[in-house]
């Protein structure tokens, strides 16, 4: 078994998304229902852990609130300023379908901690890998402004910390989040000592964010690299994803870090994506990493929640996730995973396959 760290705080439970932070959005004929990004999403894989004893076999960490010098280097002052006023207001909007309540503020601020916690746990040799239970997400936030339900960019600040306080070299960042992660990409656009690595799906969201040909800039040129997949992208595209982009990527960048952006909303019963995943495949992406990690950087590797929106489903990703980062033998019996990878499609469909591979093209850029 591995020392796996689990960061979680319930603070982050706590913020409030609004009423109205759904698609569309309510007005006219669009009855008001209820956020798409609800606490219960995250705090049900909290309790499936526990009940199936997994959480016992983890090591528990809980991380302090971001401090403002850690979000300075990736949030603009003004931003946080503004962010600051409508979380004391109780109410304001941070950018696109990214509604602010009560004290919305500190618990981004506690969220983004929980990844400086995980990250910081495993640089110092306390855990061999770790999980961070985030929330508000973090990849679509901008330095400027909120976006698609995110206030701080989780990983974009730790990131930097941990450049900043332990002289942190190459990291890789994988996010397989079923939206794109414009807020990531945009906060190591021109660096070459982050790799920046998106499967998504195509033009989703944000609308013209993630292509192909966004590659980076600068000493950043190829650094960057989007697989925007095609609607109905299942297990077949994604295992091939990662085998053909994502880990020949990793063994020619050499990171000393990788990070996931751990979004399940590429799952097949989740309401904001169309892609076919079982939670079986998630497992499945993360012994991948984790023997890249064992290979590459000593085994660090560090997952931080993102996206995923079936309260019944996400808890059963999570687990599988974590489950394969600990070495665990504890499961916890997913009743729709056999029938959803029998659905149609779920092997490589041709036209997936010719996207994956112009995606693998790109790899000559990494040095």
């Amino acid at each position: 078994m591995r020392r796996t760290g689990f960061a979680f705080h319930e603070h982050c439970m706590w913020h409030d998304g609004g009423p109205c932070s759904v698609f569309p959005a309510p007005g006219g004929h669009v009855q008001p229902a209820g956020a798409a990004e609800h606490p219960e999403t995250k705090r049900r894989l909290r309790n499936l852990v526990e009940m199936t004893g997994l959480v016992d076999e983890l090591v528990s960490l809980k991380g302090a609130p971001a401090e403002e010098a850690d979000l300075r280097r990736f949030h603009t002052r003004d931003y946080l300023a503004r962010l600051a006023e409508m979380s004391e207001l109780g109410h304001g909007e941070a950018g696109e379908c990214a509604p602010v309540g009560r004290d919305s503020y500190a618990i981004a601020r506690r969220s983004a901690g929980q990844a400086i916690a995980a990250m910081e746990a495993v640089l110092r040799g306390d855990c061999d890998n770790a999980y961070a239970l985030c929330r508000p997400p973090g990849h679509h936030a901008e330095p400027d402004r909120g976006r698609g339900f995110c206030l701080l960019g989780n990983i974009p600040v730790a990131v930097k910390a941990m450049q900043a306080r332990h002289g942190l070299g190459r990291v890789a960042v994988i996010d397989w989040d079923v939206h794109h992660g414009n807020g990531t990409q945009r906060a190591f656009w021109d660096s070459d000592e982050v790799l920046t690595l998106s499967l998504h799906h195509d033009n989703n969201y944000p609308l013209g964010s993630g292509s192909l040909e966004e590659r980076g800039e600068g000493a950043g040129y190829g650094y960057n690299l989007n697989v925007p997949l095609p609607a109905g992208s299942g297990i077949g595209a994604y295992l091939a994803c990662m085998e053909r982009v994502v880990l020949p990527a990793l063994e020619r960048f050499r990171p000393e870090l990788i990070v996931v952006a751990c979004g399940y909303d590429a799952a097949a019963l989740d309401p904001l994506g169309c892609m076919l995943l079982d939670s079986t495949t998630f497992g499945r992406m993360t012994r991948m990493l984790v023997d890249a990690a064992g290979d590459l950087c000593g085994g660090r590797l560090v997952m931080v929640h993102e996206g995923g929106y079936s309260q019944g489903y996400v808890p059963f990703c999570g687990h599988a996730v974590i489950q394969a980062l600990a070495d665990s033998t504890i499961a916890a019996e997913d009743p729709a995973a056999a029938e959803i990878a029998q659905w149609g499609q779920q092997s490589l469909q041709p036209h997936q396959a010719a996207l994956i591979e112009r995606a693998a093209a790109m790899l000559e850029e990494i040095g």
